[in-house]
């Protein structure tokens, strides 16, 4: 190889064009806001999800606890809508009655918040001696209910 083809090689290798490094930084960006775009997506999945499982919990605790307190109740009364019941104990039990109410979107406990975001909360008596409680929560706010919640609930102290 003579010199003029060596100086000619070297002349060629001058580094990358403005153009060439445009190029790639377009395509480098175009990849890093794809990333981005799945990288967040699966952020708010995961959010959302957490969310809806803690609401579920809340909910079920509820229900549980109203379940549990309208079993050992000896009669329950409602009023007229079908949103609140008071549960009256033996006299053995000590303690006085307790009211679950809905007002607004919350279900109180004697004046206490049990649940909040509730869309509907239904009390129904298919006989004496048994209550059915229907509980659907909305986490989303968009009218429709993301939880329901159903149980029958039988008076164990029903007659005594």
């Amino acid at each position: 190889m003579n010199k003029l083809n060596l100086k000619k090689i070297i002349l060629k290798n001058e580094g990358f064009s403005l153009i060439e490094l445009m190029v790639v930084l377009v395509i480098l960006s175009l990849i890093i806001i794809g990333l981005v775009t799945i990288f967040s997506g699966g952020v708010r999945s995961w959010i959302s999800g957490q969310s809806q499982l803690q609401a579920q919990r809340e909910a079920r605790q509820a229900m549980d606890r109203m379940v549990r307190e309208i079993r050992e109740g000896e009669s329950i009364a409602s009023g007229s809508d079908q949103t609140n019941v008071t549960v009256n104990y033996l006299a053995s039990f000590v303690k006085g009655p307790v009211t679950f109410r809905l007002l607004g979107n919350t279900i109180n406990r004697e004046g206490n918040p049990l649940i909040d975001n509730v869309q509907s909360f239904k009390v129904t008596y298919p006989d004496d001696s048994k209550v059915h409680i229907l509980l659907e929560i909305d986490v989303d706010d968009d009218e429709n209910p993301d939880i329901t919640l159903n149980s029958d609930v039988n008076l164990r102290n029903y007659g005594l």
